[in-house]
């Protein structure tokens, strides 16, 4: 529900910032040489010939913006996964108090670090005493199958926590450069038509062509390398976050079961 309400506000945020930049930014009549026409940008003025690329740039930065939201939110979301402190330093607190046999100490420090490595040693160490405490006779090898299934569950929570909005980040990469190469064809199209009119060619209807074909290919481009690189990125960081849960629950089975 949390996930919906937050590609709901962000989808009318980035088209309402779109539309305002394309239309009040880029398309300034102070950009254009010809005031409200809109047609000829006065030269060396970017703005106004990033707004001769026609509509689609408005799209194009819609899904730019999509892109920084998303990748602002992974940024925060996997800080927050990594708990307060930095995960080597928590582990060996935890292990010392597990070697203690001070159970209530390692859950303790667990709920002060949060995080996913957290969550998941404190449901190991949890199901431990809870298990310890109701049947102490209970055969060491049926305990630690309990214990690890408990892991299992609590990386099954937090793993899809780690990957949210992952696939929009490469479904927005994928569309940004579909867009920019049909922003490319239009241009085409239209630069193509300037010049097959009876007579001169049309040089500003000429130059507009290009201009939308050039400056879409690059927002494209832009956009859709911008998505690319963040989604590799957090892949990454997902990757080593899932690799430290592996190691840190299997040492803590290790210890649990020497115990």
């Amino acid at each position: 529900m949390k996930n919906s309400l937050f590609f709901i506000i962000m989808f009318i945020l980035a088209f309402a910032i779109s539309i305002v930049i394309y239309m009040f930014v880029l398309g300034n009549p102070a950009n254009f040489s010809n005031g409200e026409l809109r047609t000829v940008p006065v030269v060396g003025n970017m703005l106004g010939t990033i707004y001769v690329g026609g509509p689609l740039v408005a799209l194009l930065i819609f899904l730019s913006i999509i892109d920084v939201a998303i990748i602002f939110e992974r940024m925060f979301s996997l800080k927050k996964a990594g708990g307060k402190r930095s995960v080597p330093a928590f582990f060996k607190d935890v292990i010392t108090a597990l070697d203690n046999s001070d159970y209530t100490g390692a859950i303790e420090i667990c709920d002060k670090q949060r995080g996913s490595v957290a969550n998941v040693i404190k449901a190991s160490v949890s199901r431990y005493v809870e298990l310890t405490a109701n049947k102490k006779d209970i055969e060491a090898e049926k305990l630690l199958v309990e214990i690890q299934r408990s892991v299992e569950e609590a990386t099954m929570l937090e793993t899809p926590l780690l990957e949210k909005n992952l696939i929009v980040l490469s479904t927005v990469a994928s569309i940004a450069t579909m867009i920019g190469l049909l922003g490319t064809v239009i241009g085409m199209i239209r630069s193509f038509s300037a010049m097959a009119r009876a007579g001169a060619p049309d040089a500003i209807a000429l130059a507009n062509g290009i201009s939308e074909a050039l400056i879409n290919t690059a927002g494209g481009l832009i956009c859709g390398v911008m998505g690319i690189v963040a989604y590799n990125f957090f892949t990454n960081k997902v990757d080593t976050f899932t690799y430290s849960v592996d190691e840190a629950s299997y040492n803590v089975l290790q210890i649990l079961k020497s115990k």
